[in-house]
């Protein structure tokens, strides 16, 4: 691992902004799969921080698949991120997007639910014509962040209840990031990509359209979480 002061950045959270360095190295190459990082009082050393700080980082960059520690051996590098990822976004705002997709999928999987069971015609046509708008958007591999916010948005407006409403809009600055880097990622991969992509969003509507709550919410966290696991997967890049 190189060495290196952390240059401090407002509004990041020193674990975060360490997450986003050691993310980096992983991205480059410079610590490859399979490797043992520093330990931990190496790496406090090495960017000036504290030791619950180097925890802190540690244990999201496991969270998210990125890092696996053995008991009694230390943390090594589990899987490279798509080279991509640090260009479409910077490396230290990477944590923080991760909790977002991450509180997503509670979220969003309550208010599928509340959809399948709630909505009104109204609401099942809106979520359709999102729906088409993200779909057509995609296929031509063109910019759909207004679309895929949209169609969020409408299924949280089915559920019948304003507080997701209000909670949607209140994070929309950060899930139009998320979606923005996962959209990236997306229409620079293949046509496969792109295919699974739309088909997870239209099964989410056929769910809510058939009434079936379970499949709903099942469906919209299986589509956030595959959405998480793209954004950090290499081999997901294709």
């Amino acid at each position: 691992m190189d060495n290196g002061k952390l240059t401090i950045r407002k509004r990041k959270t020193l674990s975060d902004q360490l997450y986003g360095q050691i993310l980096e190295q992983i991205v480059s190459g410079a610590l490859k799969q399979g490797e043992k990082l520093p330990s931990e009082n190496q790496i406090c050393s090495a960017f000036g921080v504290s030791r619950p700080v180097v925890r802190e980082a540690l244990r999201k960059l496991q969270d998210d698949g990125l890092v696996e520690a053995r008991r009694g051996v230390g943390s090594f590098v589990r899987k490279r991120p798509p080279q991509r990822l640090i260009e479409f976004t910077t490396a230290d705002s990477v944590s923080g997007l991760m909790r977002a997709m991450e509180a997503r999928m509670v979220v969003e999987k309550a208010t599928a639910k509340l959809a399948a069971q709630r909505a009104g015609s109204r609401e099942i046509a809106k979520i359709e014509a999102a729906l088409k708008t993200l779909e057509n958007l995609m296929r031509r591999r063109e910019v759909a962040l207004d679309a895929d916010f949209d169609f969020h948005l409408a299924i949280a407006e089915a559920s019948g209840n304003d507080a997701f409403v209000i909670m949607l809009n209140a994070i929309r600055d950060v899930m139009e990031r998320t979606i923005d880097v996962a959209q990236s990622l997306t229409r620079e991969g293949s046509q496969a990509r792109i295919d699974r992509v739309t088909q997870e969003h239209r099964q989410i509507y056929e769910a809510i359209l058939a009434r079936d709550i379970d499949a709903a919410g099942l469906t919209m966290a299986y589509h956030l979480l595959q959405a998480r696991q793209r954004v950090t997967d290499y081999a997901r890049e294709v």
